[in-house]
């Protein structure tokens, strides 16, 4: 494997002298960097819910944040009405907004129980994946894998199939391997693979249409550390290689640097080397970013040897961690995503399709794509679920910006290639799609509606979605 050869340093088409790391590139790209101060704006009522990046609102008629889960059983079984449970708000498609109640489980949170011998853990469904981490160290186990942000609660990132990178490894809704089910009745259901394989399978990826999930239990493995590196390497020299080294190593991905000829490699293998994990150096984000509002500000058939002007000079970089350190980020600057996964065998085809369009319709955006495999599972929503493993491709706006040009462009594409949404992520999909992509999405339909033959757990964006 050959990485990108760094030239000298120069000042070509504006580009800074200064050689950058490639952790730095990252987190300048994907906003780890530190935010922009905001004005204040005026207090909203306090019911009303806004997601993480700000571009769903809703007025529900009240919140209800159990303390336990008897209370929740008792408010489901004792009342009537429209219900949305909700997370961390983290989803950037519709899947909360309500006029009716919204249920927070913001209380029921943390390890309620952990089994040594055969490395799983169950936790109240509101922790966040955050909190697992260091819970899960304290009895030496360990998530198999982690998406790269963690602000999400457990229960909303197994509903929306939310997942990590590697060949190798499932989506989190893969690893569990029981679940309790507070159905909209009130009733109270714990199930997995041998008690009730279909509602089991069913429920792992639910959109939370089924019922409200009180508790997850995962499959496990003993605490680890990983090695991650990070360089920069020419798009194509890397996407004829990509099969081969998403084998070799236990993560890789690339971020694509739209409108240049380069891409941001991260490679991670499991390793016994002491922890060294130092934080990108500020005076690096600080350059990157001015050079990222540069680009920005010139026209898009401009950018290309912009952009690889500073590509060419950002430095590989390695750190070591823990598991959980390693595979989520800190994303502390705000924007909206739209990703696909389409078949393994389209994936090639499909991202460079992408990439072609955005330089030949001369999208306006700098925001990396983002490209990674996922191993297939026995879900029925599952983004990868099925008898085939998956590619996903992820674009992304910053949150200020309007997506929906950029969206709206590069959509088709992913239909094309057969391309599922991430339940989590804006798209534009409703039932009449969506059953020619999942082999068992009529089976959820039928099981949804049996569960919840008035609708009490759906809102508009879900009737769209299973109700042609």
């Amino acid at each position: 494997m050959s990485h990108s050869t760094v030239k000298p340093a120069h000042n070509r088409n504006g580009a800074s002298r200064r050689r950058f790391l490639t952790s730095s590139a990252l987190a300048v790209a994907f906003g780890q960097a530190a935010p922009l101060v905001q004005a204040k704006r005026k207090p909203p009522p306090p019911t009303q819910w806004r997601n993480w990046s700000g571009g769903l609102v809703a007025d529900p008629k009240a919140r209800f944040s159990p303390s336990d889960e008897d209370q929740l059983v008792d408010f489901l079984s004792s009342t009537r009405g429209r219900i949305r449970p909700v997370g961390s708000g983290h989803s950037f498609s519709p899947l909360v907004p309500t006029d009716g109640h919204l249920v927070v489980l913001d209380q029921l949170t943390g390890l309620l129980d952990h089994d040594a011998k055969n490395q799983q853990a169950t936790f109240a469904a509101g922790t966040t994946l955050t909190n697992t981490g260091p819970l899960l160290a304290a009895h030496n186990q360990a998530f198999m894998n982690l998406p790269d942000i963690d602000r999400q609660t457990l229960a909303g990132a197994i509903a929306t199939s939310t997942h990590g990178t590697g060949l190798d490894f499932k989506s989190l809704s893969g690893y569990v391997t029981e679940l309790r089910l507070v159905t909209p009745a009130g009733e109270v259901l714990d199930i997995n693979e041998s008690s009730n394989a279909d509602l089991f399978n069913a429920a792992c990826v639910s959109l939370g249409a089924l019922g409200v999930v009180t508790r997850v239990t995962m499959q496990n493995r003993d605490s680890y550390r990983l090695k991650v590196k990070n360089w920069v390497e020419p798009t194509q020299d890397v996407m004829d290689n990509f099969r081969s080294r998403a084998s070799r190593y236990r993560h890789f991905e690339i971020f694509p640097l739209v409108h240049s000829d380069y891409s941001m490699v991260q490679a991670i293998e499991e390793t016994q080397e002491p922890i060294n994990n130092p934080p990108p150096a500020p005076e690096e984000e600080a350059a990157l970013a001015q050079a990222m509002a540069m680009w920005a500000q010139a026209p898009t058939n401009q950018r290309r040897p912009m952009i690889n002007a500073v590509a060419e000079q950002i430095q590989p970089s390695e750190a070591v961690d823990v598991s959980y350190k390693i595979l989520s980020n800190l994303r502390n600057t705000r924007f909206n995503e739209m990703e696909y996964s389409v078949p393994l065998e389209y994936g090639y085809d499909c991202l460079n399709e992408v990439l072609q369009t955005i330089k030949e319709e001369a999208a306006d955006v700098v925001f990396p794509l983002e490209y990674r495999y996922i191993k297939r599972d026995n879900t029925w929503l599952g983004m990868s679920a099925g008898n085939e493993d998956h590619a996903s491709i992820s674009i992304h706006r910053m949150a200020g910006e309007d997506y929906r040009p950029y969206f709206d462009l590069i959509e088709p594409i992913f239909w094309k290639y057969g391309g599922r949404p991430h339940w989590g992520k804006i798209h534009s999909l409703g039932a009449l799609q969506l059953r020619g992509l999942y082999p068992r999405f009529r089976d959820f339909e039928a099981l949804r509606s049996k569960m919840d033959p008035t609708g009490r757990m759906l809102n508009a964006h879900l009737r769209e979605l299973f109700i042609a």
